[in-house]
C-alpha cells in the first residue's frame, strides 16, 4: 500500500505529527511488520463514503425489488444506447 508507513509505537509517540501528515496523504500504521490501519484526511474519507456503491445480483434482491426492476422500462430518449448492448 502506498503512503507513509509508521509503526504503532512511533505513532503513539507523535500522534499529532502523523495526524498532520494524514492531511496530505494516507498514513499506514503497522504492527509487528503488518499493515493494520490507514489514517486519511476527513475530506478524503467523506469522498470515499459518497462514492461507495453496493452492487447486488438480481438473485440477492428481495423478490419485490427484483420484480420491479424487471418491469422497468428505460425512457425512449436513451434508445440509442441499445446499440452498445447489441455491439
Amino acid at each position: 500500500m502506498t503512503g507513509l508507513h509508521v509503526t504503532a509505537g512511533d505513532f503513539n509517540r507523535k500522534p499529532g505529527f502523523y495526524q498532520d501528515q494524514a492531511k496530505s496523504g494516507p498514513v499506514v500504521i503497522t504492527r509487528n511488520g503488518r499493515e493494520q490501519v490507514v489514517m486519511i484526511d476527513v475530506a478524503e474519507y467523506e469522498k470515499l463514503l459518497q462514492s461507495y456503491r453496493q452492487s447486488l445480483l438480481m438473485s440477492e434482491l428481495p423478490d419485490a425489488y427484483a420484480e420491479l426492476l424487471t418491469k422497468t422500462k428505460m425512457d425512449a430518449k436513451h434508445d440509442h444506447l441499445n446499440t452498445e448492448l447489441e455491439g
